[in-house]
């Protein structure tokens, strides 16, 4: 697992003084003040020298089958497959003029409970497919409240070009947020490890029907 994109800022903290005098209230907000001025110019500096913003999330790579660690929540991706229709309940099947990609994936937390977001197919030239909505999010592992150090599991599912698969990886996150926009948050790219050869391959062999229905 590697940390692709890391952020620290070294901000200095008052030194002390023996004996000296003791500062009055007036210049200890002053000092505050001064000191939260020099950790967003850090931060300011810090970011346009990584060519980014605070929004940009903070991405940690793997492969299939590795533990990737993102700090607060733990992503494996154990399996994935490809169909041509998915069958959502004994009356109704889905199908497409694309591929299927079904990823299975397994979480664990770190401190509390999260719920995952959908995940991104996200290609080598920067192209991003969104996890499709004709399946219902409550079939997936989105669904699943991730708990501390306790795995769990379930799908995602993709309908993609059959092209989009060589080079792809999954990026797993947390879900979108209403209002004010936290900063660095963590998100996790695995390599599905795909080639040219394997990626047609995967794509021209679809089982014909993956089956969601419970039984």
């Amino acid at each position: 697992m590697t940390l692709t994109d890391q952020r620290s800022e070294a901000v200095p903290g008052p030194q002390s003084r023996r004996g000296g005098r003791r500062r009055g209230r007036g210049s200890g907000i002053a000092g505050v003040a001064a000191g939260l001025v020099m950790l967003l110019a850090a931060v300011g500096l810090q970011t346009k020298a990584l060519g980014g913003t605070v929004s940009d999330p903070l991405s940690y790579t793997g492969g299939k089958g590795e533990v990737v660690d993102a700090q607060r929540f733990s992503v494996r991706l154990d399996s994935f497959t490809t169909a041509r229709k998915i069958q959502l309940s004994d009356t109704e099947t889905i199908e497409t003029g694309n591929v299927f990609l079904i990823v299975r994936a397994s979480a664990r937390s770190s401190m509390k409970p999260y719920h995952l977001g959908q995940p991104d197919l996200l290609t080598p030239d920067g192209v991003r497919f969104a996890a499709t909505d004709r399946v219902d999010s409550q079939k997936t592992l989105a669904n699943v409240w991730v708990q501390p150090d306790i795995w769990v599991s379930g799908p995602f599912f993709f309908e993609v070009p059959a092209g989009a698969l060589p080079g792809a990886r999954v990026v797993f996150k947390l879900p979108p947020q209403a209002g004010a926009q936290e900063p660095y948050r963590p998100e996790v790219e695995i390599d599905l490890g795909l080639d040219e050869a394997a990626a047609r391959k995967l794509a021209d062999s679809p089982q014909d029907v993956y089956s969601i229905v419970e039984k």
